[in-house]
């Protein structure tokens, strides 16, 4: 199931609408003979991907997939049937699909003997790349992963504006990679008119990578023709709004899914009141300034009982600087 879920990170940000998954197909022996993972929309799901490397050797063997096999007629057939075509004797999965629409697939393959167990890394799985995908689904709205970098002291900038470099270059080549595996990169027009960023995904050698997500710019100020996001490398979205609940509504209509939040303290205050900042990734950088603006602007709270808690994921090392992840405490 590790293997299926390293093939799952790895279609992450190709597959959207669909759920980035992994899949491992085992011989009736136990041996590995089959791997695959979801292709971009209209191509093969994992477990089809996975049967065509295993072939015959399938047949009486155990698929091990990182979400419960599809039920349902979409672009491509049911992934179900394809097991069960297959003479697949086995299915393990880690997460039950919660799409009314595709669900359904453990019990078409009860029904026609083959064994099902579910649940396996079920919460390892949840969390990783299918995290934005399944609260996609349950919520009817893109994940939003709000990103910043600031100093022990919180700031996210120096008092005459400069925050290049804040994080160090370990931290920032981390960032790239997270870019090019979201669907969207959010911002504001303030940040571009004052940063004018790329926003692209680069690769360490600064080659912009081959795919590239959708940037998104809210605000109603008009951006001049220097500014970076209006280049062709990639598409852009000009969001004429200041309503987050507005640009998540259009992203979800394009089958956007996955959302990163780059934007300064204000966007990143708006989406906090909302209640729509579903994970907070911060690199802490082992500086002080001292003067400057925090991370958050205006967030809904005038007092210390209407705090946003957040209930901390886990605390890694990023080069010299500290990566703290963190979801909401929500009722």
């Amino acid at each position: 199931m590790r293997s299926a879920v390293v093939l799952a990170e790895g279609a992450r940000g190709l597959t959207s609408p669909n759920p980035p998954v992994g899949c491992v197909v085992l011989d009736a022996a136990g041996r590995r003979v089959g791997a695959g993972a979801t292709q971009p929309p209209g191509g093969p799901h994992a477990e089809v991907v996975a049967l065509a490397d295993a072939g015959e050797r399938a047949r009486g063997g155990t698929a091990v997939v990182t979400l419960e096999p599809c039920a349902h007629h979409g672009r491509t057939p049911p992934c179900a049937d394809a097991l069960i075509a297959a003479g697949v004797a086995r299915v393990v999965y880690a997460v039950s699909d919660p799409n009314p629409v595709a669900s359904g697939g453990a019990r078409t393959l009860r029904g026609a003997g083959v064994v099902v167990e579910g649940g396996l890394l079920e919460d390892e799985v949840s969390k990783g790349p299918l995290r934005a995908w399944l609260h996609a689904v349950r919520h009817g709205r893109p994940h939003v992963t709000w990103k910043y970098a600031a100093t022990f002291d919180g700031r996210v900038a120096a008092a005459d504006g400069t925050s290049r470099w804040i994080s160090s270059a370990v931290s920032r080549a981390e960032v790239h990679e997270l870019r090019r595996r979201v669907d969207a990169i959010v911002v504001g027009t303030g940040t571009v008119l004052t940063d004018n960023p790329a926003l692209t995904a680069r690769a360490n050698d600064g080659t912009p990578e081959p795919r590239q997500p959708l940037r998104v710019v809210v605000g109603h100020a008009d951006l001049p023709d220097t500014a970076k996001v209006l280049d062709d490398s990639a598409g852009t979205l000009l969001a004429r709004t200041h309503d987050p609940v507005e640009v998540l509504a259009a992203l979800h209509a394009r089958g956007i899914v996955d959302v990163l939040l780059e934007g300064g303290p204000t966007l990143a205050g708006a989406f906090t009141a909302a209640g729509l900042v579903d994970r907070v990734l911060l690199y802490l950088a082992p500086a002080l300034l001292g003067a400057g603006p925090g991370a958050l602007g205006a967030s809904g709270v005038s007092t210390i009982t209407e705090a946003h808690r957040l209930t901390v994921e886990e605390v890694t090392m990023s080069g010299p600087d500290v990566r703290v992840s963190a979801v909401p405490v929500r009722d």
